[in-house]
């Protein structure tokens, strides 16, 4: 399981019009935005791409205020990996373990998941928090990416996994998110 010392939030590309073309598109923003909102509670270090912002647009803006003073990853390329500021600024977290979220499941996402399980960074994905603009192109993507060795997740799973039990100082403010 990953715990909260080790862990990384990771939101790729959730941004202009195209989040709004994805499959069940309400429902990913909700999702992402608790996954932040849990990210934030307990301190976990967020990191935030946008692909080609000037082209596809900025970040989602109910996003946007939830991650207001951590500045985005602009890139060109699919994978994050293959962007030098983002190997960056994950390589200085130092953390192994990785909660992927964001947009699109069979793209960006599946590229990104696959480089990191290739640079030995342990990787859950959100799925109620990734999307496509397809059922279909999501569901190739889960299975490609567990075959990869990627742990299948939920928002809710994620909140409960790092606090472990209702001792959990933030036990409270976890549960209501998600109840």
């Amino acid at each position: 399981m990953f715990s909260i010392p080790n862990s990384v939030l990771l939101v790729i590309d959730v941004q202009g019009h195209l989040a709004q073309r994805m499959h069940e598109p309400s429902v990913l923003i909700d999702r992402v935005a608790l996954c932040i909102k849990t990210a934030k509670i307990l301190n976990l270090p967020i990191i935030y791409t946008e692909q080609v912002p000037e082209k596809l647009g900025k970040t989602n803006p109910v996003l946007s205020q939830l991650l207001h003073g951590i500045t985005p990853i602009e890139k060109t390329t699919f994978s994050c990996w293959e962007s030098s500021k983002f190997i960056e600024k994950l390589r200085g977290i130092t953390r192994q373990q990785i909660f992927v979220t964001g947009i699109e499941a069979h793209v960006c996402v599946f590229q990104t998941v696959s480089d990191l399980l290739k640079a030995n960074y342990k990787v859950q994905v959100v799925t109620d928090a990734v999307s496509s603009r397809t059922a279909e192109n999501k569901m190739i993507a889960f299975e490609r990416m567990e075959n990869l060795g990627a742990i299948l997740t939920s928002t809710e799973m994620m909140a409960t996994e790092l606090i472990r039990g209702a001792g959990h100082p933030n036990f409270k403010e976890i549960l209501g998110l998600i109840k």
